[in-house]
């Protein structure tokens, strides 16, 4: 393995351990409800932990930033849970548009720096 795939899978392995930790703590849980939130609770949302950056992302790759994506777009119930496959298909090139258009932003589908900041902080 080289240096750079190690140092990714470190990575990974960290934010996925400190998910964990939320977790158990009870302060993290997921996925949201599909359905929407019953009369007096609070949806809580997955933890989305593929990918930590903001490089574009665009339709036809694959891969944990596309994981990513997915998984927040989920959240947001702009796309299905069974649609997160870490391919970026038309389903989530439909989702990106969606979610880009209702944030005021150029909804052309790729992921940019906007949108990936828009799918963390709006």
């Amino acid at each position: 393995m080289n240096t750079n795939a190690l140092s990714r899978a470190l990575t990974r392995t960290a934010v996925l351990a400190a998910s964990a930790g939320l977790l158990t703590a009870g302060l993290l849980t997921g996925p949201a409800s599909a359905a929407g939130p019953a009369a007096g609770r609070v949806d809580t949302l997955a933890a989305c932990a593929y990918y930590n950056g903001h490089a574009l992302t665009v339709h036809g790759q694959r891969g944990d930033r596309v994981s990513q994506v997915q998984c927040l777009l989920a959240n947001r119930r702009y796309l299905r849970w069974g649609d997160v496959t870490g391919y970026f298909g038309p389903k989530t090139l439909a989702a990106v548009k969606k979610f880009q258009s209702r944030h005021h932003l150029t909804a052309n589908g790729k992921v940019d720096k906007k949108t990936w900041h828009a799918l963390y902080y709006a």
